[in-house]
């Protein structure tokens, strides 16, 4: 069993973890990224990033990946391939297991985001990112003059879903249930838009099309009646799960799972551990937020790794 010991490991590599590793690897850390089974994060399941600066004519999602990791592998940062399977973060050095590798680190970044919740059934994969989203925000303008499916009954499906009808002429809600678990004030905005139309207790069973979505089957939960609807896109609002399973009995999270930090810095309840991105940032979820989270995360480990050798 290999042991090595590292100044920083930076586990995660998507937007937030990719940008600490470049300002780390700026700052001679030459940090270790231990970038999961699914480099990139979730934006290598997007297709064009038309949001982000510095790219006027938009970009594509993975391609915007590679360049950040170029951009740190030029600085001297280290990649590995693989999932952190176990951490020990009750001593420092602190311990992260990769496989059969153990891996001493004197800091770490945590960016290892969250995962929407998908609907689970195979058709959805076929058409991920091309027709099918997780991300309003970031794909809504896709949309022009189109219709559009939301699937959910929370907050968050009733704000994509007002934010949609900016761009779409039509927007369905999709809820499996008659209860809705939105608050008062967004569902109340949702049926008050003239764009939008909510649908109870109905369930996507099927997405078709070509090479685009085209259309949903949908069935009933009460009847098992089944209909057809035709949208040009699908948007999946039924939440995100954090990955922080592995810091479990270790790191604070919230309610949702979400990584506590401090209100002053990227720090988490355990000196030498910081968090970026999605893994503790719950409300915006974008990739530059993300970015700029992973930007705070290096600086904060570069001086705390500073102070403890002084």
């Amino acid at each position: 069993m290999s042991k090595e010991l590292e100044d920083l490991v930076i586990i995660g590599s998507g937007p937030a973890g990719l940008t600490a590793a470049i300002y780390a690897a700026r700052a001679n850390l030459s940090p270790l990224v231990v970038e999961g089974f699914e480099p990139g994060g979730q934006l290598t399941l997007t297709s064009d990033v038309e949001n982000y600066p510095g790219f006027p004519d938009g970009v594509l999602g993975p391609e915007l990946m590679q360049k950040f990791k170029k951009q740190a592998e030029r600085f001297g940062a280290k990649f590995l391939l693989g999932n952190v399977d176990r951490v020990n973060l009750k001593e420092r050095p602190f311990e992260l297991w990769v496989g059969k590798k153990e891996i001493h680190a004197k800091a770490v970044v945590v960016a290892s985001g969250a995962s929407a919740r998908w609907l689970g059934i195979e058709s959805e994969k076929k058409f991920m990112g091309k027709g099918v989203s997780t991300c309003a925000t970031c794909d809504g303008a896709f949309y022009k003059d189109l219709a559009v499916a939301v699937v959910g009954g929370g907050d968050s499906a009733m704000e994509e879903a007002n934010f949609l009808t900016r761009f779409c002429k039509k927007v369905t809600i999709l809820h499996r249930r008659e209860e809705f678990k939105a608050s008062k004030i967004m569902l109340e905005r949702a049926q008050k838009n003239p764009k939008i139309e909510i649908l109870t207790n109905k369930v996507i069973v099927e997405i078709f099309g070509d090479k685009l979505v085209e259309g949903v089957k949908i069935q009933d939960t009460k009847t098992k009646e089944e209909a057809q609807l035709k949208v040009d896109g699908v948007f999946v609002a039924i939440g995100h799960i954090p990955n922080t399973k592995i810091f479990e009995g270790q790191l604070a999270t919230n309610e949702q799972g979400y990584l506590k930090v401090s209100s002053e810095t990227t720090m988490t309840e355990i000196e030498g551990v910081f968090s970026a991105g999605d893994v503790h940032d719950f409300r915006y979820r974008q990739a530059v937020t993300a970015a700029g989270s992973g930007c705070k995360a290096a600086m904060d480990a570069e001086k705390w790794l500073e102070a403890q050798e002084s």
